[in-house]
């Protein structure tokens, strides 16, 4: 049994510039954190005592026998990309609601490889379970997603992730003093909106004529950099709210899907009761608003948004982990035996008794 937990995260400055389409002519940039809500992930071994080789649940129960037949896309790519020839029982819970902005497909993405390799008695690193999940995501699935989630869902933390032009990406945890820590995260409200959204169909909004957006997203590029002179320089952490504004009004002239006219009436709600910035937390369109609200002004902002679900939560640094590491019995002599008759189906079994 192996049991995988993987942080979904909260983008803060820079998204849309890494999507590769954009970075790997212009480079890119974001500041992210992970926070204490999590993707788990729970994988064995199947025993090859059933009708079927593999069973995945998740918000649907599937029982199959060959991987061509797994209607999940990043499971049948994953486990295609790993090469994956045993039976497989795969367990999906989430601390979140899917397609909500919080990076929880990534967060499935990267969990799934960590499980599966730990299954498989093989290690990864941080950086390669990122690269090999965002080349699910893009390449073989072909989703229009960014390269952030990947990464942050890896690695966790308050992060400077930077994209290169050479399609190089580094992560860098940002140095900051406990306290300037606790400071920052008193300062930020979670909020359910309720509104489902998928990232790709409001990103494939505007990626598709990125170049157009070029001087938007250069100013949001720019932005990455003064928030984080803002937190690493001492500055009134007020600024980093009010820049949070400055860059949500740049998110949303990408494309009118980013934000609809029901989230501009929830943080015009929120700004008048005293939030100073915020943004819904992926590409738009719905999910989630994480807002910046000076303590004392949190419990107007909370009774002003008193029909959205507030989400308390912590900053988290661990990234994807493996929680529980037990391989159980081998069963690949059974599996794999050719010279007896094969193991009888359960059924069989059961009439038999």
């Amino acid at each position: 049994m192996i049991i995988c937990r993987t942080p979904f995260r909260i983008s803060f400055f820079g998204g849309g510039t890494d999507y590769p389409a954009w970075y790997k002519n212009h480079g890119g940039a974001v500041l992210a954190t992970t926070i204490d809500k999590y993707c788990y992930l729970t994988c064995r071994h199947l025993p090859p005592f059933f009708e079927h080789r593999i069973r995945i649940v998740y918000r649907r129960i599937e029982t199959c026998n060959t991987v061509d037949d797994i209607r999940h896309p990043v499971v049948r790519a994953v486990l295609k990309h790993l090469d994956f020839q045993r039976g497989l029982e795969l367990h999906h819970d989430g601390d979140l609601p899917a397609r909500s902005g919080m990076g929880s497909s990534s967060a499935f993405s990267v969990g799934l490889l960590q499980a599966l390799h730990a299954l498989s008695g093989r290690l990864r690193s941080k950086m390669q379970l990122a690269l090999d999940a965002i080349h699910i995501e893009q390449e073989v699935i072909g989703e229009t997603v960014g390269s952030q989630d990947q990464v942050m869902a890896a690695f966790g933390g308050l992060r400077y992730v930077q994209f290169h032009t050479d399609g190089k990406i580094t992560a860098d945890p940002l140095p900051l003093p406990p306290e300037r820590l606790a400071e920052l995260h008193t300062h930020l409200m979670l909020f359910y909106t309720g509104i489902p959204r998928t990232a790709s169909d409001v990103a494939r909004t505007y990626v598709g004529n990125i170049e157009a957006h070029r001087r938007c997203l250069h100013e949001m590029r720019r932005q990455v950099e003064e928030s984080i002179d803002i937190l690493v320089g001492g500055m009134d952490i007020r600024a980093f709210g009010k820049l949070m504004h400055e860059a949500w009004l740049a998110k949303r002239s990408l494309s009118k899907h980013v934000s609809p006219p029901e989230v501009d009436t929830l943080y015009e709600a929120a700004r008048a009761a005293g939030a100073l910035g915020g943004k819904l937390t992926g590409a738009g369109g719905g999910g989630f608003l994480v807002l910046f609200v000076p303590p004392k002004q949190q419990p107007n902002v909370r009774q002003a948004l008193n029909s959205l679900l507030h989400v308390p939560f912590a900053l988290e640094s661990s990234g994807s982990q493996i929680m529980v590491y037990e391989p159980g019995v081998d069963y690949r002599e059974v599996e794999q035996c050719e010279a007896g008759p094969r193991m009888a189906p359960a059924k069989e079994l059961a009439r038999a008794v």
